[in-house]
């Protein structure tokens, strides 16, 4: 049996071929993939490349996956076939210090879906046991959607960084960078009490969907140093830095009140390292300054009960969807930042 799969081979070349479908040992899951979305990190390894990836060995990318149970291993007892799920791709080693804290995103040695292994840009996925026994597996309730589960992994990921934040009711919070992360955090932050919810991107396409996904929020378009003063008295309560800009993490702490908190969430590329920060205005203000990646299993669990409840609805974020064969095409708009959140549908 065949299966259609977009395979990375090297830099700007994927692939659609016809494979076999994965054949699953006792300890593993068959995932029949019913919606991939597209991140940030298959747009960087589709365009950088990605260590290990080449003519020899190419990979399938997509780590934001969701959908149907069609094959359990025999040692398989937890889940059966039909079963609605999704998956969180990060697997640790489970030994060390990292993932015995509960951080097994974290583990020096993690492996994860789309990345190191195959993942969900295919008509169907492996899940390895790994991710079976670790706890990576969710099933999800009939009030979600398959796309909408799919970007739960980035929402985990926002999610992580707004705990980090410490985001209280009445809070004034800034967000620089308007894609759909942003839109992401923002969202997180009204749900935390946040009295004010800004948006800064340089990009006036983007405010102008924000704008249609969420009214209340305040978007600001260019540098956000004059109208944030103008709205605040001295500066934001909180500042999250979700795009991958030197200029926006050195100016971040100077659009902050006293005892804020900064939040690099979007990493920069090594070769705009190091990165150029007043540490007086940190000092003197008092500031926190931190920085996350991933999230940890808890943390995916939590921002998936949050759509399922329906605390938070991201549908308005996906505002492209592809099928497998038009998978360039979805990662050209978003590397273009089209829309917000591209999805590849099955």
């Amino acid at each position: 049996m065949e299966m259609k799969a977009a395979r990375m081979y090297g830099v700007r070349d994927i692939r659609i071929e016809n494979i076999p479908v994965p054949k699953i040992g006792e300890g593993d899951i068959l995932l029949k993939v019913r919606a991939a979305s597209v991140c940030g990190t298959d747009i960087r390894m589709y365009q950088n490349g990605y260590g290990g990836i080449d003519q020899k060995n190419p990979r399938i990318l997509g780590h934001e996956i969701a959908g149907e149970i069609v094959e359990v291993g025999q040692k398989v007892n937890d889940y059966k076939i039909g079963q609605r799920i999704t998956v969180a791709p990060n697997m640790g080693c489970g030994l060390c210090d990292r993932c015995i804290e509960g951080n097994s995103h974290l583990c020096p040695d993690y492996k994860a879906l789309g990345i190191q292994i195959d993942g969900g840009f295919a008509e169907y996925c492996l899940i390895p046991e790994a991710a079976v026994k670790s706890g990576n597996v969710f099933v999800l309730k009939d009030s979600i959607s398959f796309e909408e589960a799919a970007v739960n992994e980035p929402l985990s990921c926002a999610f992580n960084g707004s705990e980090r934040c410490e985001i209280r009711p009445g809070d004034t919070v800034l967000i620089i960078g308007a894609g759909p992360i942003g839109l992401m955090h923002a969202k997180l932050a009204k749900m935390a009490g946040a009295g004010r919810v800004f948006l800064n991107d340089l990009n006036q396409d983007r405010l102008s969907v924000v704008k249609k996904v969420d009214c209340d929020i305040i978007t600001i378009e260019g540098d956000p140093k004059e109208e944030v003063f103008k709205q605040t008295k001295d500066g934001v309560d909180v500042c999250i830095i979700a795009c991958p800009s030197p200029a926006a993490q050195s100016m971040a702490p100077g659009l902050c009140t006293y005892n804020a908190r900064v939040l690099f969430f979007g990493g920069v590329p090594q070769s705009k390292q190091p990165v150029a920060i007043d540490t007086n205005i940190i000092h003197y203000k008092q500031l926190k300054i931190s920085g996350t990646t991933r999230a940890s299993l808890r943390q995916f669990k939590k921002t998936l009960s949050f759509m399922e409840e329906g605390i938070i609805d991201l549908r308005g974020i996906i505002t492209g969807r592809y099928s497998i064969e038009k998978i360039e095409d979805a990662i050209n708009a978003a590397s273009s930042a089209e829309g917000l959140k591209n999805v590849i549908v099955f």
